[in-house]
């Protein structure tokens, strides 16, 4: 069992070395965006990105938690490709690091990013809608004050009671 720092170190090496084989490798570009070998722009048609690294504790296994930004078709031609090259990814991390035994890489789709970004589109919408009806509210309480003749904030004058607005005047003491 290693280490649980070196074990960190290790997920934290991998991390980069396949985001750098993300962006640089053919092969593994290719896997993971077949229609880039036709010349279409990677960019464009998907995202792949390496959003979390686990080394087991005996540094055998890595799973490698990818998220997919396109479409449906694109995150499962983009994982299925990368599943299939997992031996090559493994023994181009063997090249790249120095390790005794390069681990067995697994490839796991990970949906939170996407997931994160639909409930920040949801509260979005929540804020707009409360937004709006805090307005309506605010309109609809100023045609009231008109109507019933209530004094106004927002440009008549407050003549309501308020309690700061009291003041004591000290009472005079009477001798006995």
């Amino acid at each position: 069992m290693a280490n649980p720092r070196r074990v960190k170190m290790v997920a934290k090496q991998i991390r980069r070395e396949l985001s750098d084989m993300l962006l640089t490798d053919k092969v593994l570009q290719y896997a993971v965006l077949p229609e880039a070998a036709l010349g279409a722009d990677r960019y464009l048609s998907s995202l792949t990105t390496i959003s979390d690294v686990e080394v087991s504790a005996d540094l055998q296994v890595v799973k490698v938690y990818v998220s997919v930004f396109g479409d449906e078709r694109g995150k499962e031609v983009a994982l299925a490709g990368l599943k299939s090259k997992a031996k090559y990814v493994r023994s181009e991390l063997g090249k790249r690091m120095k390790l005794r035994l390069t681990p067995e890489i697994r490839f796991i789709e990970d949906e939170s990013l996407e997931r994160g970004s639909r409930v920040l589109a949801i509260l979005d919408k929540i804020k707009d809608e409360n937004d709006k009806k805090t307005t309506e509210d605010s309109q609809n309480w100023y045609e009231f004050e008109i109507k019933h003749g209530f004094a106004s904030s927002r440009g008549g004058s407050f003549s309501t009671f308020t309690p700061w607005s009291i003041s004591f005047q000290p009472v005079s003491t009477m001798e006995i």
